[in-house]
């Protein structure tokens, strides 16, 4: 899929499980918009913490935050969701271990 797909693939999956019109239609686009971002997506939504993110994604999509597991991260709930991977994690080495609790995105600074 090309990021246009993916992007779109990522709001229609966060569109099923919108709390409200504002979630629907606003929230989940952005979201999708911001997970092509090379930054974790806590970071490309501009919150400073994980946490933050998690509350977020509970206050917009309460039923989605109930079904992702603690130990994942939400762009790679979110992208292992609807089948893909995220673009900034496509050739990253810690694609398969991202479920701990660092990540390491140096290696896109280096390509």
């Amino acid at each position: 899929m090309n990021n246009a797909q993916l992007e779109n693939a990522v709001c229609k999956f966060l569109q099923k499980y919108a709390i409200d019109i504002e979630a629907c239609d606003e929230i989940a686009p952005y979201i999708a918009k911001k997970s092509l971002e090379i930054n974790h997506l806590y970071e490309a939504m501009g919150f400073s913490s994980r946490a933050i993110m998690g509350k977020y994604m509970k206050q917009h999509f309460p039923e989605l935050a109930k079904k992702k597991p603690n130990d994942v991260r939400w762009k790679k709930f979110l992208y292992d969701s609807i089948g893909a991977v995220a673009p900034a994690c496509e050739g990253c080495p810690d694609s398969d271990d991202c479920f701990r609790a660092e990540c390491s995105l140096e290696w896109h600074k280096k390509s």
